[in-house]
This record gives C-alpha cells, structure tokens and sequence, in this order.
C-alpha cells in the first residue's frame, strides 16, 4: 500500500518513520494517535524484520522433533508474512533469506511428514537451519526426495515478487519495454509449470526461475541489456 512513512504523535509530538518500525504506536508513549505528516505517499510493502534461526535451531535441542519442525515451519512462514519486496518505495532484490525461509518452511513438512527420514534429508534439514548464517545450499546439494520444496519455495517467491513488482511499476509510472515484458510473461508461465508440479522439477530449474528473474530486474531498473538476454537464455534452457 502506498503510505506517509513520516509520523506525529497527538499526544506527545514524537515523530518517527513507519519505515522503519512498521507500526503506528508511538515508540515514545505507545499512543495509537499518529498522523502521517509527508506530503508524499510511498509504495511500502514490508517490515523491519532479521532472519534468525538461533531460537528455531535451539528448539531441536529443546523439543521432540515434531514440535521442533512444526515451529520452524511456522517460524519461516511469519517471516515471509512479514516480509515484502517494496520499502519506501524502493524496490528490494528477490533475496537468499526469503528464498531459505520457503525451502526451509517446505522441508520442514516434508520430514514431519515421513515416518523414517534418511539421514540425507535430516543433514540437508539441518543445513538449511545455518541458513541465517550460511545462505542457501547449492542445488546439487538438495536430496531428490525434497527437491519439491526447492521448487515450491522458488516459484511462490518469484510470483510473490511478481506481484509486487507490477505494483511498484504502477505506482512510479513505468510502462515496460516489448522485450522485458515478453521476458516476464515467459518467467510466469514457468512459475505456472513449477507449481503446477507441485515443485517436483531439477533444483537447477528451480533456481533458473529466481536467476532469470534477478536479471530482468536488473533491466528494468539499470537498462543493462546484457542482464536482459541472460534472462531469456535461462528460460529457454
């Protein structure tokens, strides 16, 4: 939504950016009395929020495994909740930790789900933990057996990010070129695939959705061309 991040309080006059805190309380007083005091409005669509797994890795110490992966998964789910690709009107990149945050949460239901999990799966499980830390696996690293959520996770952030991205072109006025927009309709329609699978494709392929994706954004917002044509190599391919 578009927003006045620049805030007052009523009650006490302190002024804070919404930006930032992601709330319109009062960091001062707590008041719910606030006004917006930009002239301008701004496209913003996420919240001030750190990927931290120290306390979802602590729980595999603390916890029976089950109740262990049930609060991963739903710990990376209120992330990604959370998390958008607009900040004051700024356009984020499609990053590492909301791409693990998805792997994770889908990998997390997956081993919940198996009644016998191989170690395989369990080390990439615990791999993916050491996400906030170590970023994301390489695709050859991913168990055929959970391949799936690598998938899943690349393809629900591209289309998320998709969504924004028309939102942020509408909201600064900017119309596509003919070759970024045969590009993009390209990219969906192997979000649609992906999906549709149910993410059961090559994790190469999956990440070809998030790395064609970079690129085309990479055009849009710094005409680099060559970017552009990588983009439309990783599809095809």
């Amino acid at each position: 939504m578009e927003i006045r991040g620049e805030r007052e309080c009523k009650d006490c006059g302190t002024r804070w950016s919404y930006y930032e805190t992601g709330s319109v309380s009062c960091p001062e007083c707590g008041s719910m009395h606030s006004v917006g005091v930009d002239d301008d409005r701004k496209l913003h669509t996420t919240q001030s929020v750190a990927f931290d797994l120290t306390e979802a890795r602590e729980r595999f110490e603390t916890e029976p495994e089950d109740e262990a992966l049930k609060s991963v998964a739903e710990t990376c789910r209120e992330y990604q909740r959370k998390r958008g690709f607009v900040d004051a009107g700024e356009l984020r990149e499609l990053d590492d930790d909301y791409l693990v945050a998805g792997e994770l949460r889908h990998v997390a239901d997956l081993v919940d789900r198996s009644f016998d999990p191989s170690d395989d799966e369990e080390w990439y499980l615990l791999r993916l933990l050491q996400g906030d830390t170590k970023g994301r696996p390489e695709p050859g690293d991913v168990p055929g057996s959970l391949r799936e959520a690598r998938g899943l996770a690349a393809a629900n952030a591209v289309r998320e990010y998709r969504r924004e991205l028309r939102d942020w072109l509408d909201a600064n006025d900017i119309e596509l070129d003919r070759p970024a927009t045969q590009v993009l309709a390209s990219l969906d329609e192997r979000v649609k695939r992906v999906r549709a699978l149910e993410g059961d494709v090559p994790p190469r392929e999956a990440d070809a959705l998030v790395a064609g994706l970079r690129d085309v954004v990479a055009y849009i917002e710094d005409g680099d061309e060559v970017a552009l044509s990588r983009a439309r190599e990783r599809l095809q391919d």
